[in-house]
């Protein structure tokens, strides 16, 4: 599969919880890969001011599928909630 769109999570995490979030991102990188339909890809980025997971997917639609998926609902989601210091940005990218 060839990445067509990209989900991108920015989160404020204070560096105290920056290893419980890589936690999360570590135990739901495979089922992501394996589970969740059109995903392709996904990768941790760090920056002083901000953590960033990037999404990549074969399709705009599926990459907003996920965000209504029990899985980040249900889990990821729970997860990183109490680590953020503010509400994260998402944005959804086509690939030209």
């Amino acid at each position: 599969m060839e990445v067509k769109a990209y989900l991108e999570i920015t989160m404020k995490i204070k560096d105290t919880n920056r290893p419980a979030a890589a936690k999360v991102y570590a135990d739901y990188r495979q089922p992501f890969l394996q589970e969740i339909k059109g995903a392709v890809t996904k990768e941790l980025l760090i920056r002083d001011e901000d953590v960033q997971v990037l999404h990549g997917f074969d399709s705009v639609e599926n990459a907003k599928a996920y965000l209504d998926s029990e899985m980040f609902k249900n889990d990821v989601f729970v997860g990183l909630k109490p680590l953020w210091s503010a509400d994260p940005d998402v944005k959804i990218y086509s690939r030209a």
